[in-house]
């Protein structure tokens, strides 16, 4: 019995010496081969399997591999994936995803340089790749193109976009980077006013970049290092994004026209709306009037009986049970209402705030025309956009125009010109502030009970701010929050703006 007790303990020990030497411990470094430094954030995953690691600060990472595994998994967004075999210390160099055609790229004051001849940190996409999918901002299309840019998106209509190279450089100074557009530098700060930027009431006007027009980019260079920017002084600390735009060319003397359009469609994202009660209605608990401390307490209609009335000043909902009782609710007052004078069933509304959205659409229409010589180029390019947004009465129209044309007078003396024209017509901005933006109220301040498209209804039939957070049922003045459709269709924002770009001379191509 001893030796068979025994021998059961030696094959358990055993399995589990097995068992640990199944996994084996891989501890390693993830750096950049442009610049190298460490790549903050990169999967590491064994292949095949969900099993997997983030580098940390400094790039390092530790994971546990099973034995019969052999290859790992290495990747990071701007950067090619790279597959290495398993080992218990790893150093690992990610290359840029970005190819360079014949490793030439566009510096400082537009001259192309052999990448390997730099001594500075630049990477370059083509136009093509910024253009593939329209967006209101071109500047968008970067994100997740180049290895350490990254892009901070408002997501308001028209809103601005923050683009920082290699993080925050300064914690007092603007840490934007430099755009520069042909040579000519465009500053993208944030102009928006202070009571915007804090939070307060004030509307996202967007940035200088957001009036660039993607199908007139040939080529994004990404300057990083200071000796890159040397060129544009101070303003040039955080990087700079260098655009060069298209030119006419070729010695066809027969013009090429080019036209496209492009339709997009956008809605909002259900999965960020909160998901509303259904079970209480109006009110902050029992503290009012009625027997039961759920509701106001009136005789409304002079019949001697007093009357439920819900507590329309109040912008929550913790309030009496929604249990189809009669009551007269914010819609019994306004004489444009079906349900004026008349007590309804208090129930949870059909219709919440996610009706009061819209399908946003947005249509581009381009057309260019370029030629050229053997001494000479040309190229005309004008585009229309036409956006609407997912709030009620919103749009965003802009129209773009731009000629760039070069002539060789003699052999080392070019005069080349351009000429940029953009006008922005925009309407209904949504508000991004607290006590005006309805988002606060629908995320934040509503009524289970208020049904959206009757408040829709109303105010169209009588074009008045028919609140549902009325001060009391004799007096119609918003306590908190207004009719949304009033908000959206007579307190609205609207704003012009039109500018011109550079011309420039060029003699050997030293502007």
């Amino acid at each position: 019995m001893m030796k068979k007790l025994i021998h059961v303990l030696l094959c358990l020990l055993i399995s589990t010496g097995v068992a640990i030497a199944q996994n084996t411990r891989v501890t390693g470094t993830v750096i950049s081969e442009e610049d190298g430094e460490p790549v903050i954030g990169a999967t590491v995953t064994v292949k095949g399997t969900a099993t997997g690691s983030i580098t940390g600060l400094n790039g390092q990472f530790e994971l546990d591999v099973p034995a019969a595994a052999s290859m790992l998994v290495i990747s990071y967004v701007g950067m090619l994936s790279q597959e290495v075999a398993v080992q218990s210390s790893l150093r690992v160099v990610l290359k840029p995803a970005t190819q360079h055609l014949g490793e030439v790229v566009v510096t400082a004051l537009g001259i192309s340089r052999d990448r390997k001849t730099l001594g500075y940190a630049v990477q370059q996409i083509g136009g093509e790749e910024v253009n593939t999918m329209k967006t209101n901002n071109f500047a968008t299309a970067l994100s997740g193109k180049v290895s350490g840019l990254q892009i901070k998106n408002t997501t308001n209509f028209g809103g601005s976009v923050n683009v920082l190279i290699r993080g925050a450089s300064s914690l007092t100074q603007n840490n934007q980077a430099l755009f520069v557009v042909d040579g000519v530098p465009i500053d993208n700060s944030n102009v928006n006013n202070l009571s915007q930027r804090n939070g307060e009431i004030g509307y996202d006007y967007g940035n200088t970049a957001s009036d660039i027009n993607p199908n007139d980019i040939e080529s994004v260079s990404i300057l990083k290092g200071a000796a890159a920017t040397a060129l544009y002084g101070s303003r040039a600390g955080s990087g700079v994004i260098l655009i060069t735009t298209k030119k006419g060319g070729g010695a066809s003397k027969k013009p090429v026209v080019r036209l496209s359009s492009n339709v997009t469609l956008s809605s909002i994202d259900m999965k960020t709306m909160p998901e509303y009660q259904k079970e209480y209605g109006a009110g902050y608990g029992q503290y009012y009037d009625s027997p039961d401390g759920f509701f106001d307490y009136a005789d409304i209609n002079n019949d001697g009986e007093m009357d439920l009335l819900v507590p329309y000043y109040e912008d929550a909902s913790r309030g009496g049970k929604l249990d189809g009782k009669l009551v007269y609710q914010w819609d019994s007052f306004y004489p444009t209402s079906p349900n004026y004078g008349n007590k309804t069933p208090y129930v949870a509304s059909p219709n919440g705030p996610e009706y009061f959205f819209q399908t946003g659409v947005s249509l581009t229409n381009s057309i260019d025309v370029s030629g050229g010589s053997d001494v000479s180029s040309y190229r005309f390019a004008y585009t229309n956009l036409d956006q609407t947004g997912t709030m009620p009465n919103s749009s965003i129209k802009r129209n773009s125009a731009g000629f760039s044309g070069s002539y060789d007078i003699l052999k080392n003396l070019k005069i080349s010109s351009s000429v940029n024209y953009i006008h922005t017509s925009a309407l209904g901005r949504p508000s991004t502030g607290y006590k005006d933006n309805v988002m606060s109220m629908f995320r934040q301040w509503y009524q289970a009970n208020v049904d959206i498209k009757q408040m829709e209804a109303v105010y169209k039939s009588s074009k008045e701010n028919a609140t549902w957070n009325r001060v009391s049922w004799d007096d119609s003045s918003p306590a908190y929050w207004d009719n949304p459709y009033w908000s959206r269709y007579e307190n609205y924002e609207t704003h012009r703006l039109a500018f011109f770009l550079q011309i420039t001379v060029c003699i050997n191509g030293i502007t």
